[in-house]
């Protein structure tokens, strides 16, 4: 009977599907449609009894360690088939955080953090770079990729700034491209707003955070954006509508406020601008236990945190935990009328149509043939080159006629110190195998110091101290030095960083080797940070290297000249804190260093 129906048949139009298919549900199985689960609690009974709609595996869980792609394909072709098993065999979507490649797993390719990405102003490689991330990202069995965030980030103390593109709205426009990479090229002539997922080697993308999560006050993660609507449209919502165009086909409600009300709760941004007035025709989906943000302690007083979030336009929960809970009170809410049955339809309606879209009704399972893409050369090129693209040189020479770099691959002998020098967790930041990154050899790559090994000549003796010492120097006659510095890993509220000065003594590290040999520092960072006036007098050269992720070389083909500089400053790079927010156009912005600054080895870039 089943497999004579509408919504089964491929070759029928997907309205056509949606219309066959929502009748026949019962309300415990649309409400299982709005529910997403973890992994860790789910069970394949549950999923299929209660016909749950997705799963996904949280960030803030450690990862299976050096567990391999197929591994992970295996456990949710697992649970795929507990979906297919329910009445109907709607299947599930499985969504992770792969926000800078497929970085919970162990050997994926890790590519430079958006704001390095930003740094580029490269469309085509950010399209590239979607497009070998779906890859890596199907290979382990996933579909949906809560990725990209597309926040203008207006204050670098937010601990999301390395999430950020830009501070400029611009920018952030240009990269959007990831979500045609992402997701496949809508052919002309696509409805705006409606979803589109190109085929099995492609994955849903998910524009976040909705809206006004980068403009928050102090830059407080979470916090509260205070402007008036043209503001808010103008700087974080003008370049939403690029993602509509591409066919995105989710967007993420974000958990900070405007004007005081939560986005959670914000019934005239969700449903009457984002899918009325924008048109967006996918499912909006919530951030992570948001809904428990919406009361006072969190997780109080949940039954009206439902009807709140459903009621404002949340379409899909990312519960993630207690989802007996969610569905008991959203089944009471629709059973009393507090909930129309109407805003349900319209909540499944969108998730269905992202479903058939993305073909999971035809291919629900893991396609073992991509399981060769994660971690390949080509995806390791690639993100070798937008390293090189995305550095920025913000000083060669402490004299016009003097420049440092490029350098010198036969140099008799080099040190390379710091604390960032040899760390690849350092090196790829937050969000790599586990939430808020970690330190030392977490996943295959190449550090700055085996890259500067490999690239130096066979005569040239590189020596390495992290924290070299007035000994370090004695007699040695080093013809130069690089100095690694940085941020430690962190994600999210713990990054808020008011102060933002170089973690682990930064600054006094590449001091004490630049006043005795001619210094290149390269800072490892999120965001701009506090550079004295005596550190950038004092260093020979200076290269913001954002957080380059896993492919060391690109650093390397750079500084010993094979390739130009071609990165500008994605964001205003302040003097001092007491000057923050500043951003490009403010009438008191006198910056350290201008919004699209960048030097190149053979002359300053226009600024702009």
């Amino acid at each position: 009977m089943i497999m004579s129906c509408v919504y089964k048949n491929p070759n029928a139009a997907i309205e056509d599907r949606i219309k066959d298919l929502l009748p026949r549900m019962t309300l415990q199985e649309k409400i299982g449609q709005m529910t997403q689960v973890e992994l860790c609690v789910a069970t394949p009974s549950d999923i299929r009894d209660l016909s749950i709609g997705s799963m996904i595996s949280g960030a803030g869980k450690g990862p299976l360690e050096k567990a391999m792609p197929s591994d992970w394909a295996d456990t949710i072709d697992r649970f795929q088939q507990a979906a297919l098993d329910s009445r109907l065999g709607i299947p599930l979507i499985y969504g992770i955080d792969a926000v800078h490649g497929n970085n919970r797993f162990y050997g994926a390719t890790i590519f430079p953090h958006n704001i390095g990405l930003g740094a580029t102003r490269d469309a085509d490689l950010a399209q590239r770079i979607g497009a070998a991330v779906a890859l890596e990202v199907r290979a382990s069995g996933i579909h949906f990729n809560f990725a990209p965030c597309v926040a203008v980030c207006r204050d670098p103390r937010w601990g999301r700034c390395y999430e950020s593109f830009s501070e400029d709205t611009n920018i952030v426009r240009k990269m959007t491209s990831i979500i045609t990479g992402l997701q496949g090229q809508p052919p002309v002539g696509h409805p705006k707003g409606y979803p589109f997922v190109a085929g099995r080697d492609k994955v849903i993308a998910c524009a976040k955070h909705f809206v006004g999560d980068g403009g928050t006050e102090n830059g407080i993660n979470e916090g509260n954006t205070i402007s008036s609507y043209s503001d808010l449209e103008r700087i974080h919502m003008a370049h939403y509508l690029d993602c509509l165009h591409q066919g995105v086909s989710t967007v993420m409600a974000s958990y900070s406020s405007w004007n005081g009300c939560k986005l959670h709760a914000h019934h005239f941004l969700l449903t009457e601008i984002l899918k009325d007035k924008l048109g967006f025709k996918g499912f909006v989906i919530s951030d992570w236990k948001a809904l428990d943000r919406l009361s006072e302690p969190r997780g109080s007083n949940y039954r009206h945190c439902v009807y709140t979030a459903i009621n404002a336009g949340i379409d899909m929960v990312m519960v993630p935990h207690r989802y007996k809970q969610f569905i008991e009170d959203l089944t009471s809410l629709v059973e009393s009328g507090e909930i129309e049955m109407s805003r349900i339809d319209d909540a499944v309606e969108r998730i269905l149509r992202v479903k058939f879209v993305a073909g999971l009704f035809e291919y629900p399972f893991s396609d073992r043939s991509l399981l060769d893409t994660v971690g390949c050369k080509p995806h390791r090129e690639l993100a070798r080159e937008a390293v090189r693209k995305s550095l920025v040189l913000l000083k060669n020479g402490k004299n016009p006629g003097k420049p440092l770099l490029p350098l010198d691959k036969n140099a008799k002998r080099v040190l390379i110190a710091g604390t960032h020098a040899d760390d690849l967790g350092f090196q790829c930041g937050g969000w790599t195998r586990c939430w808020q990154g970690s330190s030392g050899r977490i996943t295959i790559g190449t550090t700055i110091l085996d890259a500067f090994r490999e690239a130096m000549g066979e005569k040239t003796e590189v020596v390495y101290e992290k924290y070299p010492s007035p000994d370090t120097f004695v007699g040695q006659n080093f013809c130069f030095a690089i100095v690694a510095v940085g941020e430690e890993p962190y994600a999210e509220s713990a990054g808020d960083n008011s102060e933002l000065i170089i973690p682990c003594n930064g600054s006094e590290l590449i001091s004490s080797v630049a006043e005795r040999v001619p210094t290149l520092a390269i800072l490892i960072s999120g965001r701009p940070l506090v550079i004295e006036p005596w550190l950038l007098q004092k260093v020979d050269a200076l290269v913001a290297a954002w957080l380059p992720g896993t492919e060391g070389r690109g650093i390397t083909d750079v500084v010993f000249g094979d390739y130009e500089f071609e990165g500008r400053l994605p964001m205003t790079w302040f003097r001092t804190t007491q000057q923050l927010p500043i951003n490009t156009g403010d009438n008191s912005c006198d910056p350290l260093f201008p919004l699209g600054f960048g030097l190149t080895c053979r002359k300053e870039k226009p600024v702009g």
